[in-house]
């Protein structure tokens, strides 16, 4: 696409906007495969119309305030960069214009935003503000909608407060030296995907490093436009990792797109299914009893990190685990960041769309590999009156991998 964006010297992020909006060939390729126009049908509410808003905005043709209703409803999922045949990166313009856009907002929204974010990333905090927001659930029919989405999200029960060994020497010969992320709002939401990520690697001939105090990577930060704050939130998380290992393994699919880009100075940064499945699986696994099982992608594992296969391989490998197809699995399920917070309505719907997709599948079991698309999708399927659970995978092959039936 031809503009005239203005070149800014040493400005990176400027140059890297300018070839994206240079790539783009205004296709259409990227339209179905967008959430948001899926619900709402409106090119500016689409990847192309989109691009089209911010190469205006860049040449200073359009007041950023214009555009900012089609950017504020863009989830970021960045399904348009796997559907796109001329390689546009996307993530290349969004993510500096949402900094744009929030620079815009008046004081007292961004500094609720920036608390928001801060206590998201704080274990103890978020804690407090999770087990609040449980006991007000009775009361969601007279909260704005916002502040009720969240409530839908935060379950009834948390679970009690976790640590993690240090340290888990492999299960047999040495294969591998990891170490591992624990998450903030995962943390408190589903410590049982840390403890099965622990056990899975072990079991498998993996050591297991666990740094204590490992505070929030940034990706929450750096999604909803605190850029600074992500930035410094990054480089602390990632001085407490340690360097001599294999991997540094994530179990968010949203943090592990982030910290590819953000922790670059250590270990490599890869998902636990993309290391399980590059080391290969030793321990044997049998789910019982046997079950068809729907694969949902995690956005930010699939199209930022063009991981797809590996999760699918891993469940291929469970004997009693029929994989069954699930139509659109590479559709956002609405859960982005703060996006339920920001714009409830789509992402009620999306959930919507997303639990019929489920649900039409056969599948007694949902699984993914994203703390906040577990959670989405879990929420959506109750609304809907569905029993079907939704576990995150390494839940699934930790527990087919320990029952007796996979251990005979």
């Amino acid at each position: 696409m031809l503009h005239s964006i203005p070149t800014i010297p040493d400005d990176t992020r400027q140059s890297l906007m300018a070839t994206a909006v240079s790539s783009c060939v205004h296709c259409g390729f990227c339209l179905p495969a967008c959430p948001t126009y899926r619900v709402l049908g409106e090119e500016m509410d689409a990847p192309r119309g989109r691009i089209v808003l911010m190469k205006e905005v860049l040449e200073g043709t359009l007041p950023l305030d214009e555009a900012a209703p089609h950017l504020d409803r863009c989830l970021g999922c960045l399904a348009c960069e796997t559907a796109c045949p001329s390689g546009v990166r996307y993530r290349d313009l969004i993510e500096p214009m949402r900094e744009r856009l929030l620079e815009r907002r008046p004081g007292p929204a961004r500094t609720a935003g920036a608390l928001l974010v801060r206590v998201m990333a704080s274990p103890g905090a978020f804690r407090v503000a999770a087990a609040l927001g449980s006991g007000m659930k009775a009361a969601r029919a007279l909260l704005p909608e916002s502040l009720g989405a969240m409530l839908d999200l935060v379950p009834a029960r948390l679970s009690a407060p976790t640590s993690f060994p240090r340290f888990t020497p492999a299960a047999g010969r040495r294969r591998g030296r990891v170490a591992l992320m624990t998450g903030c709002v995962q943390h408190v939401l589903r410590p049982s995907i840390t403890e099965a990520a622990i056990a899975l690697l072990t079991r498998n001939g993996v050591d297991v490093i666990v740094p204590p105090g490992q505070g929030c990577c940034g990706a929450l930060a750096l999604h909803a436009g605190h850029h600074e704050l992500g930035t410094s939130m990054a480089a602390a998380h990632a001085a407490r990792f340690p360097t001599e290992v294999d991997a540094l393994v994530t179990t968010a699919a949203g943090c592990g797109s982030s910290m590819t880009s953000t922790h670059t100075a250590g270990a490599p940064v890869v998902d636990a299914t993309e290391y399980l499945d590059g080391l290969g699986l030793v321990a044997p696994m049998r789910l019982a009893p046997p079950a068809p099982v729907a694969y949902q992608d995690a956005c930010h594992l699939a199209h930022a990190q063009q991981v797809m296969a590996a999760p699918r391989r891993l469940l291929g490998a469970v004997d009693g685990l029929t994989l069954v197809p699930l139509a659109d699995a590479g559709l956002c399920c609405g859960s982005a960041g703060l996006y339920n917070l920001e714009q409830p309505g789509i992402a009620a719907e999306l959930g919507r769309l997303k639990a019929a997709t489920l649900v039409a599948s056969g599948a007694t079991r949902v699984v993914t590999a994203n703390i906040g698309c577990l959670t989405q999708m879990q929420s959506a399927l109750d609304a809907a009156g569905h029993v079907l659970e939704v576990q995150h995978i390494l839940e699934l092959l930790a527990m087919s991998s320990s029952s007796p039936a996979a251990r005979g």
